[in-house]
């Protein structure tokens, strides 16, 4: 790689998170892409991107050269941005196989589910297992071609223009209403789409994936975060496929399938509607989650799901409706029932691990529930955080024999936790924000970036951290939940979906500024700035009066009547 004909720049270089600096030199126009090269033998996973800084930091092509000292940290697909960035490229070029095996039909790529993106190949025909089969084997073959994701910056109308001749009609709506100067549209083997972000130099990065017919659409099928090596094994989410099929349903009935249809209704006033909409279908489904509950005449109902997903909002919601049909419940959660700090294990860092079963006192937890069903007196314990450890006499509880007890807790769907209840006394709720709500058919919108909007927002009104705090304990906060949460949603009664379609126009408000604050210095200003990214193409719902003071929502901007 050294040129002495090129003046030569000076490198700190990182080779993986959490690695040691290493100093080196090269000649000032190197390809990021060449340096990586000379560096993956010694590394256990593919380098996708790269992390550049010198006063600031920012997420790059590999294709991009060297003009000055600078710190260069590779990324593989542990760190977020890295992962986004192979399921874009991934999607290119699962749409680009489609096109080619099939001729020109419209695809959708809709979700994540079972460990993939649940897509679907709109046409007069369901595809075959055989049009199935060589659509991932064209895959594999452009990846041993090594194909070229070739991107051009072109004008707003120009890039009108090509999309005219594609059949992509969402993005053109959408991108006609934007305020844009310039658009990045990718080539892929003469196969042209858009994406709000770049992919990978070339197909010979995207190595591993699947394809798996799955009811109507196919599931695209790649690395978890955790094993970027290897397929994820199978589990069919049937209840998790219902819910998303809900969500869309909800979005036929406010005439909203993308981004720019909630944008018109933002820009002429009529999202108003729209959220009292959305708010009674809340009410609606909660009323039926209480019938259920009711009618079955369960005493135990334990409520679970991921950060953010508004679980104290919805579980007094529950209560009401409970009281509308004639039941008395009390409210309580799991974290009284911590065991001393002094005994909760500790993780690599030395910090308590709440978050694990193992931080519970299961064996007091399934006694007091048990005997309060029996209706006896129980002295339930009070959690202190400051001195770590349970207090007792402050809270003696007695209900009758009809009484429900409405428990959250993120083990609430785990077996294991209430494993001395009786199984016929117990009702399971899974609740998510599943955000069905996408830029357009080729650019979804994770939930798992809903959910940390919600979080940046609620952090700040009522935590006072600044979103760098929050984004700085993303990965740990999703950790625990692909160990505590996810791999037990299966076993839940009902799953709650506790998205509005239209609360990133108003998280927006809040988040926009909270997220433009970060630094380029901080190390968070690359995941804050992918953020920043996608809110660009929402408009925003700058008053919120009309959102109910119940709403799942004010759990996160302020207002509730809950928290």
């Amino acid at each position: 790689m050294e040129d002495n004909t090129r003046e030569l720049i000076s490198l700190r270089l990182k080779l993986q998170p959490y690695g040691e600096w290493i100093q080196r030199q090269v000649p000032e126009g190197t390809l990021l892409e060449e340096l990586a090269a000379e560096y993956q033998p010694q590394l256990p996973y593919d380098i996708l991107a790269a992390k550049i800084s010198r006063s600031g930091r920012r997420v790059v092509s590999l294709r991009e050269k060297l003009h000055k000292d600078q710190n260069v940290e590779f990324l593989d697909m542990r760190e977020p941005s890295a992962n986004q960035l192979y399921q874009r490229s991934l999607i290119f070029m699962y749409l680009k196989a489609v096109n080619d095996v099939l001729g020109e039909a419209r695809v959708l790529i809709a979700n994540s589910l079972n460990k993939g993106i649940y897509t679907e190949i709109r046409g007069d025909k369901t595809v075959t297992d055989a049009q199935l089969k060589q659509i991932e084997q064209y895959m594999r073959d452009m990846v041993e071609k090594d194909i070229p994701f070739r991107q051009e910056i072109l004008s707003k109308e120009e890039a009108l223009e090509r999309l005219e001749k594609t059949n992509c009609p969402e993005t053109k709506k959408m991108l006609e209403k934007l305020r844009l100067p310039q658009v990045a549209m990718y080539n892929l083997d003469g196969y042209e789409s858009f994406f709000y972000d770049f992919l990978v130099p070339s197909t010979r990065y995207i190595g591993y994936f699947e394809l798996r017919k799955y009811r109507r659409g196919v599931l695209l099928r790649f690395p978890h975060p955790a094993k970027p090596n290897e397929i994820p094994s199978y589990h069919d989410d049937v209840k998790l496929y219902q819910a998303f099929g809900e969500a869309t349903r909800w979005l036929k009935l406010m005439d909203v399938e993308y981004v720019s249809d909630l944008n018109e209704k933002v820009r002429d006033g009529s999202y108003r509607q729209l959220i009292q909409v959305s708010e009674a279908l809340h009410e609606k489904r909660i009323a039926e989650i209480a019938d259920m509950i009711t009618k079955q005449r369960k005493r135990i109902i334990l409520i679970a799901g991921p950060s953010s997903s508004g679980k104290t909002t919805f579980a007094q919601r529950l209560c009401t409706q409970l009281r509308v049909n004639g039941l008395k419940p009390i409210y309580m959660g799991t974290d009284d029932y911590f065991i001393d700090r002094a005994l909760v294990p500790l993780d690599e860092k030395g910090e308590p691990r709440f978050e694990d079963l193992e931080a519970v006192d299961i064996s007091l937890f399934n006694d007091h529930m048990n005997r309060l069903m029996a209706g006896e007196a129980v002295d339930i314990p009070v959690y202190d955080f400051i001195d770590g450890k349970k207090h007792f006499g402050q809270r003696i509880t007695q209900i009758r024999a009809d009484q429900p007890i409405v428990i959250e807790g993120i083990h609430g769907l785990n077996e294991k936790l209430t494993a001395e209840i009786p199984a016929a006394t117990k009702f399971k709720i899974y609740i998510s924000p599943l955000t069905q709500l996408n830029i357009d058919e080729h650019n979804r919108i994770p939930t798992t970036d809903a959910r940390l909007l919600r979080r940046i927002v609620r952090d700040s009104q009522f935590r006072n951290y600044p979103a760098q705090h929050t984004i700085k304990m993303w990965p740990s906060v999703r950790a625990g939940e692909d160990k505590n949460i996810f791999p037990y949603n299966g076993a839940a009664d009902v799953l709650f979906n506790s998205v509005h379609l239209y609360e990133i126009s108003v998280l927006k408000k809040y988040a926009q500024p909270l997220l433009s604050d970060i630094g380029e210095e901080e190390p968070e200003f690359t995941e804050a700035t992918r953020l920043l990214k996608f809110l660009h193409f929402f408009e925003t719902i700058q008053d919120d009066s009309s959102i109910a003071k119940n709403s799942i929502l004010r759990e996160f901007i302020g207002g509730s009547v809950f928290v």
